[in-house]
């Protein structure tokens, strides 16, 4: 089979809006979480569908994001000084992954352990990149994810 005929992570998904019923369905049950909801306190009505686009972008979908919200430069900021816990990170992978069991993303485990591999690195990383004092880098591009490869650790 050649690579051209392997369908993306996004299409496999179900594309922009199989990507934004789980964002949006994720968001509500995020808000009225005790341990995580704080953090979204401020959230702007649209964030659902800004997530959407971001995850859309980086499973092989249209690079929405990063023509209409300025790539990976506009997401960093959103989470820098954050001080995500490490319990907050574990609820926030939980709610998501029960989000998508809710609106029915593909439940194979090629898929799954894809979209939980990106959902761990992702938010690992917003983890880090929270916390004070922290110093990431401020340009890298948008991750592009695939069936099961990593991007490479750049310290």
């Amino acid at each position: 089979m050649s690579d051209e005929a392997v369908p993306t992570i996004y299409e496999w998904a179900g594309g922009v809006d199989a990507l934004e019923r789980l964002t949006e369905t994720f968001y509500r049950s995020v808000v009225k979480d005790d341990l995580i909801g704080p953090l979204f306190a401020h959230m702007d009505a649209d964030h659902p569908k800004y997530v959407a686009m971001w995850l859309s972008e980086v499973f092989g979908g249209p690079d929405r994001y990063t023509k209409e919200r300025g790539g990976y430069p506009n997401m960093l900021r959103h989470h820098l000084g954050k001080a995500i816990t490490e319990p907050q990170r574990r609820r926030w992978v939980s709610l998501l992954m029960d989000a998508a069991d809710e609106v029915g993303l593909p439940d194979d485990p090629e898929f799954r352990a894809a979209f939980a591999g990106y959902i761990e690195w992702g938010i690992r990383l917003a983890l880090q990149n929270s916390q004070p004092g922290a110093q990431p880098p401020t340009q890298a591009p948008v991750p592009s994810w695939g069936w099961g490869v990593a991007p490479p650790y750049q310290p």
